[in-house]
């Protein structure tokens, strides 16, 4: 998957790094390295590595908001 910033991830049961509670996060910068991203329930911001955000996304732990969409 290639990502855009302004991307929206559903965040779902499993997603360890989710310390606020949130149930969605937003992709504010990606870089070769890392993504970083701000949650809904928090003005923090954090950075992951690339590959663990891929991680997360092939366990189903984070949904892209549009994909989800389009398959309903």
């Amino acid at each position: 998957m290639e990502y855009q910033n302004n991307m929206e991830f559903e965040i779902q049961h499993g997603f360890l790094p989710n310390m606020y509670n949130s149930d969605r996060l937003r992709v504010l910068e990606v870089s070769n390295s890392s993504v970083i991203i701000k949650m809904n329930n928090t003005e923090n911001r954090s950075v992951f590595p690339l590959d663990h955000f891929d991680y997360w996304i092939k366990r189903g732990l984070l949904v892209n908001v549009n994909e989800k969409k389009r398959t309903s």
